[in-house]
């Protein structure tokens, strides 16, 4: 005899169908720090469309810090930040050889945040407070440079939007099946995140720390800055990381993890070095 399912077993039927339905991606070669991790994404996201609106956002971005004349103030900030970029961009094509030909961009605004990003496609942002206010060398902007690079070039904004739709999709379902309201799917979506969402955001830190201090490495530019950054980012928050970081691995562990891979990669660094030109 056929039993009737029930709908907590349907919602638990289809939200499994929607994860199932993810794809298993390899972004980039795993280089000397080995980063080799296989990602899953979901067809629910389009990656050329989330490009797409990254560098909507980006224009967007840069279109108010213009507006508030925040943009590239300071010419010898600009230069100095876009000289790192064009040392470390030839060096992605270690890690994922057609990253070299994306439409790289690189711009400065003016903040008082320790703050940088990379976009999707290669769209830099460095921010003044990590330039002066941090009163950082060139090695340790090259540290934040690789760092930021290494997100676009593993596309972990992919991923993240793939696990968040996923996610909502599966939420969702669960939520009409059982007839949840608008307070509890809010609620059930916060679980998931903080029991899903938080571990990954990590993992993608420590990739983008081990892949950037090679990039930078290969530039010529010291890996041991690495700590020394993490070290004076710390001291200028009084002990704790900025909250864009209030997420990431602890800051002890973050220091002694790039102190392992700094040392990996100081073969690369003192070649470069010795050359006088970055390593490929």
């Amino acid at each position: 005899m056929r039993k009737n399912l029930g709908p907590w077993t349907w919602a638990v039927t289809l939200a499994c169908a929607a994860v199932v339905g993810c794809q298993t991606v390899q972004t980039t070669q795993p280089g000397v720090v080995g980063v080799s991790r296989e990602q899953r994404v979901s067809p629910l996201i389009n990656r050329a469309e989330l490009n797409q609106q990254a560098g909507l956002q980006y224009r967007q971005v840069l279109g108010e810090a213009q507006k508030k004349q925040t943009l590239n103030r300071d010419g010898e900030d600009v230069a100095r930040v876009r000289r790192i970029a064009d040392r470390i961009i030839p060096q992605t094509a270690v890690f994922r050889p057609e990253a070299v030909n994306w439409k790289w961009e690189v711009n400065v605004i003016s903040s008082k945040e320790l703050n940088a990003w990379c976009m999707p496609g290669g769209k830099i942002a460095f921010y003044t407070g990590l330039i002066d206010g941090l009163k950082a060398t060139d090695d340790e902007l090259a540290q934040v440079m690789g760092h930021e690079i290494a997100h676009a070039l593993r596309e972990h904004a992919w991923e993240r939007a793939s696990k968040s739709a996923t996610a909502g999709l599966g939420l969702s379902i669960i939520g009409i099946a059982l007839g949840a309201d608008q307070g509890q799917m809010d609620l059930a979506g916060l679980v998931y995140n903080v029991t899903f969402e938080l571990p990954n955001s990590r993992e993608h830190e420590t990739e983008a720390d081990r892949i950037g201090i090679e990039l930078a490495a290969r530039a010529g530019y010291d890996p041991r800055a690495a700590v020394t950054l993490w070290q004076k980012m710390a001291k200028a928050n009084d002990g704790a990381p900025p909250k864009w970081l209030s997420t990431h691995p602890a800051h002890e562990d973050r220091q002694s993890d790039l102190k392992v891979y700094g040392d990996k990669v100081m073969p690369l660094y003192e070649q470069a070095k010795r050359s006088g030109r970055a390593v490929l």
